[in-house]
């Protein structure tokens, strides 16, 4: 009884070892949402009591856009700052997420061919 005991801890490891690849991949994936947003939405900035429309920092209609309070506002190093921070997120996430996996599956490999000899013999 003790290995059943040993197998079900051992795959409940995976299984949380796989959980946070996926919570991983997931903070990652609303880090490049973010950037979408904020990349491709309009927006309005307030500078001396004036409210300025901005557009969408990366329609054509910026490059005429001639307000640097516009382009203070949502610089490029700031919003490619979101993008390196989710890679960290992504390679971990994808390392968790696939050793979890692979774990699982061999524990469930394992128990099969356990299971085929002791119905064989």
């Amino acid at each position: 009884m003790r290995s059943l005991a040993y197998d079900t801890a051992f795959r409940a490891r995976a299984r949380r070892t796989q959980g946070w690849g996926i919570g991983l991949l997931t903070v990652a994936g609303l880090l490049w949402i973010w950037f979408a947003i904020l990349l491709l939405t309009p927006y309005e900035v307030e500078h001396n009591y004036n409210t300025t429309t901005c557009h969408a920092r990366i329609s054509a209609d910026d490059l005429h856009d001639t307000s640097r309070v516009c382009a203070e506002a949502r610089d490029w190093p700031k919003l490619l700052g979101y993008l390196g921070a989710s890679v960290p997120f992504a390679v971990v996430g994808s390392v968790l997420a696939a050793i979890g996996s692979s774990t699982h599956r061999a524990a469930e490999y394992r128990a099969e061919v356990t299971r085929l000899d002791t119905a064989s013999d």
